[in-house]
């Protein structure tokens, strides 16, 4: 029994690395607990897709880096058939732009780093995590750098 991982690109951007950003998502999977046939969806849209999304889903308008749509995150689960954990849409438009902000002793400011950090953060949301209170950000953040560490950076804890 496996966990599957489907990227799908429809961007505009030639990312390289993809199967390696397959397995930081398999890998933040498991190390959040899932177990079993389960399947996670990974889209890179464009900016116009993800604003119409951002605002139909969100309310808000405009684009955004990263939206994660959960349908059961529950990490034992025993099914004959795959459970749907759920899908991250991810704008390579504007992760790009915001990558530069995110720059510390780890992320050199690239957009292949900040596909890693919107992933894992992505994978956090489908977990049920959110940031959107200060005490839940902060342990959103702390387990975001965490699974960064182990899993992209190649950093033992």
């Amino acid at each position: 029994m496996a966990i599957s991982v489907f990227l799908q690109d429809q961007s505009n951007f030639e990312l390289e690395d993809i199967d390696q950003f397959r397995q930081l998502v398999l890998d933040a999977l498991e190390a959040l607990g899932v177990v079993g046939e389960a399947e996670c969806y990974v889209s890179f849209i464009d900016s116009e897709a993800i604003a119409q999304l951002n605002l139909e889903y969100l309310g808000k308008s405009g684009p955004t880096d990263v939206l994660s749509f959960a349908v059961s995150f529950q990490p034992e689960f025993d099914l004959v058939v795959p459970r749907i954990l759920g899908e991250i849409l991810l704008c390579l438009e504007v992760a790009a732009q915001n990558a530069a902000e995110h720059r510390d002793e780890l992320h050199d400011g690239s957009l292949r780093d900040e596909v890693a950090l919107l992933l894992v953060h992505g994978v956090l949301h489908l977990s049920g995590m959110d940031h959107e209170v200060e005490n839940e950000a902060l342990e959103m953040e702390s387990r975001e750098r965490n699974l960064l560490l182990k899993y992209y950076y190649g950093v033992d804890q």
